[in-house]
């Protein structure tokens, strides 16, 4: 589950900033852009998790 976390956490950044931006608010850019940094953070920190194919090919 946890190599999935990446793609899911890439996707709801995108639905975010996509939700942020067609909303009219005063704050809602601002808001959406810093939730989407955090996502896009723990994507990155989860990416550790995705399987590297070149150890298994020594």
């Amino acid at each position: 589950m946890k190599r999935n976390l990446t793609y899911i956490l890439i996707g709801l950044s995108l639905v975010i900033i996509l939700i942020g931006i067609s909303l009219d608010f005063y704050w809602s850019g601002i808001v959406s852009w810093g939730l989407a940094i955090v996502l896009l953070l723990f994507a990155a920190y989860y990416s550790k998790y995705i399987p590297n194919e070149k150890k298994g090919k020594k």
